[in-house]
């Protein structure tokens, strides 16, 4: 029997963007996907959309709370081996995207995976301009390099884990990988599997500064307190945000010039 896979999507006022993550799903040809939405209450006609696939989803609605929220709302329904989150605004990039990771994970055994990931900007996909790491669990401490879109969990893991913590906005995705990361080694696949559409509207673009805030507050809950490491950790951290504001500021400038 192959692996089954939950993708759950989250969406709210998504319809600009919802038409090509679906088609990306609709299109992978591993047999046995089941996919769930979860909606925090649209009123743009993504519930439409969603309600026009022309195959059986799961739909849940009118889901309060955030992001985390509905993640975890996604996970309490989801029945297949391998849960994976795709957003309203991302997609996969090839239709083997998840036959892929079955036969990675059957043939290494990992209870988790994670991939590569490209930009898309305004409909064109960008080349990477960095160097991924090499997994391990202190140079994820070090910052996130995990992109959540090219990330696929066994069900059981995730059940031993708990649920995305609902007081995070922005680094509930991180938070998780390091919890993941205490019970078991991820498999990194050294391929591109999924792009992140960057947009003003999408939360990670729109609020870097907050979004970095919390990630460094989640970093220091499992960094330890050890002296050493609270100063290079915020050492690391101002450095980051101080490189952060001179963008916006530059970004700021170039726009009202």
């Amino acid at each position: 029997m192959p692996l089954t896979f939950s993708i759950v999507t989250s969406t709210w006022n998504s319809e600009p963007y919802l038409a090509k993550s679906i088609a990306s799903v609709l299109a992978q040809d591993h047999p046995a996907i089941e996919y769930i939405f979860v909606d925090g209450g649209s009123t743009d006609g993504t519930l439409e959309r969603i309600r026009r696939i022309p195959r059986e989803t799961k739909l849940l609605t009118d889901v309060r709370g955030g992001v985390s929220a509905a993640m975890n709302a996604g996970l309490a329904v989801a029945t297949g081996d391998v849960v994976a989150h795709l957003h309203s605004d991302d997609y996969y990039l090839y239709p083997q995207v998840l036959s892929d990771v079955a036969e990675t994970l059957e043939r290494t055994g990992a209870e988790w995976l994670f991939a590569r990931c490209l930009d898309d900007v305004d409909g064109q996909l960008l080349p990477e301009n960095w160097q991924m790491p090499r997994y391990s669990y202190r140079r994820l401490l070090k910052g996130n390099f995990i992109s959540q879109m090219a990330v696929f969990v066994r069900k059981p893991l995730f059940d031993r884990v708990g649920r995305f913590d609902p007081g995070l906005k922005y680094a509930m995705d991180y938070d998780m990988y390091l919890r993941l990361g205490r019970l078991a080694e991820p498999h990194q696949l050294d391929r591109h599997l999924a792009a992140f559409r960057k947009h003003a509207g999408s939360l990670s673009t729109a609020n870097p500064l907050p979004g970095l805030d919390e990630d460094f507050r989640v970093r220091l809950k499992y960094a330890g307190r050890s002296p050493w490491g609270l100063a290079y950790h915020g050492a690391h951290y101002l450095v980051r945000r101080w490189r952060l504001a001179r963008a916006a500021s530059a970004a700021s400038a170039a726009s009202a010039a």
